[in-house]
């Protein structure tokens, strides 16, 4: 199926990226408007805000972790201004409500319950939703019409810089990322490591149940040694033995920063991730820039 490029267009309500911001996707009923939570009292001026509609209030928990709570209501506004008094730890809010005013309390119901859903299993932030609600049920076709709202949502939310809904690990690579299609492996000595990943458009994943090394040497830097400690502190390192292994997917920064935690020291990641030929990501990459430099001398000539 061809996947075709997508028109967003940002409105800065003040002129400043900070302030509020209303976003739309170009041919999709939907908006989002993106706001301080110092200014919520300004939403009043915005007839968006006073819809049906499902929100994300995004902080940071007391773990450190960013945090996130999934909501709906019937007028977002209303709700927004009573979790100014109930929650604090909250900074930005994001909403979306319908530019044809068709969502119904019905529909923000069930889109709530899918939106949590999607944020549980992508695990990219602390969920503080005390509960997870069950979606109501609706006609097939209303159902089928809030399903395909949510893949719009899910793009200009990410778009908009708040990635709680997509995966770490992408299940399928497109164009745009043509190495998150290949695992990896990282291996050395005996089964001290033994880990896949897939290098992707936001860094490097490492994939769930890979194996390290429980123990951390001189080499390994100060930065890395809080990142993995912060990684068992959430569990999703857990040490048994002499091995660390990964309970879920993990994004790290680069391919070296992701061999480093695995092997308790410092490590060319480039080098140390190989796929199953024996090839490096260095050389991939390589590869990869050199068919590009040779279309680029084809079409010029």
């Amino acid at each position: 199926m061809t996947t075709f490029g997508k028109t967003i267009r940002i409105y800065l309500a003040d002129g400043t990226p900070s302030g509020i911001r209303h976003a739309e996707l170009v041919n999709w009923t939907g908006q989002a408007i993106v706001c301080p939570r110092s200014r919520i009292n300004e939403l009043s001026d915005w007839n968006e805000s006073q819809r049906p509609g499902v929100y994300f209030l995004f902080g940071e928990a007391e773990s450190g972790r960013p945090a996130l709570y999934l909501g709906e209501a019937e007028n977002v506004l209303a709700r927004l201004q009573n979790h100014l008094r109930t929650k604090d730890f909250w900074s930005r809010v994001v909403f979306f409500t319908s530019k044809d005013e068709n969502l119904t309390k019905a529909h923000v119901k069930y889109l709530e319950a899918r939106l949590i859903t999607i944020a549980t299993r992508t695990k990219r932030v602390e969920l503080m939703n005390g509960n997870a609600p069950q979606a109501p049920a609706l006609p097939r076709s209303e159902r089928d019409a809030m399903e395909e709202f949510l893949g719009p949502l899910a793009v200009l939310l990410g778009s908009l810089g708040f990635n709680a809904l997509q995966p770490i690990a992408p299940s399928n690579g497109g164009a745009e990322a043509p190495l998150a299609k290949r695992t990896l492996r990282f291996s050395i000595g005996k089964g001290r490591v033994d880990a896949t990943g897939a290098s992707t458009d936001e860094g490097f994943v490492v994939f769930e149940g890979s194996k390290g090394d429980a123990k951390v040497r001189d080499s390994l830097g100060k930065g890395y040694r809080t990142l993995r400690e912060e990684l068992l502190a959430d569990d999703s390192l857990v040490i048994e033995g002499g091995a660390i292994r990964l309970t879920r997917d993990v994004l790290f920064t680069s391919p070296s920063a992701a061999a480093a935690i695995l092997a308790g020291g410092a490590y060319n990641g480039r080098e140390a991730w190989r796929d199953a030929s024996g090839k490096s990501l260095k050389a991939i990459e390589e590869e990869l820039a050199e068919a590009a430099s040779d279309v680029t001398e084809t079409t010029s000539a």
